[in-house]
């Protein structure tokens, strides 16, 4: 699988392990920054991840803050992209199957590796259900259109 990754300072530090374990799980990943600890305004990374998932370059994304929802937050803003801030396996699970969440926002200063790599192991195996989540989703997408205009 091709995954884009992605995060803020808090979320540096993290992103380097779930680089590592994704690479080791067998994806292909790129990593859109940032690239050290300084300071960095989210809303940049997840415009740039979210942009890049949603024109498909890329299968799933990663994101990465201090705590998932800033990122969530902004990447929920592009168009195409269905973010979800996952806080154990359960959510990632919920985000995988119900809600066919393209991009995964997880904190780097809320989850230490073993969290992190759980969600992740669930998150990417995990597949849509389809069924009435689709229809859920379809109602969704029309929200999206209404108030992209």
């Amino acid at each position: 699988m091709k995954i884009v990754i992605g995060s803020d300072h808090g979320g540096f530090k993290a992103k380097g392990f779930v680089k590592g374990f994704l690479q080791k799980a067998g994806h292909e990943v790129a990593d859109f920054g940032c690239h050290s600890e300084e300071s960095v305004d989210y809303p940049d990374i997840a415009l740039l991840v979210g942009e890049a998932v949603a024109r498909r370059e890329y299968d799933k994304g990663v994101l990465l803050d201090g705590f998932g929802g800033a990122v969530c937050l902004a990447a929920n803003k592009v168009p195409g992209v269905r973010a979800v801030a996952a806080y154990n396996s359960v959510a990632a699970r919920f985000a995988a199957g119900h809600d066919d969440a393209n991009v995964l926002c997880l904190g780097g200063k809320t989850h230490g590796e073993v969290a992190l790599a759980e969600m992740l192991t669930v998150f990417f195996s995990t597949p849509f259900e389809g069924g009435r989540h689709a229809g859920r989703l379809a109602k969704i997408a029309d929200i999206e259109r209404k108030y992209s205009k």
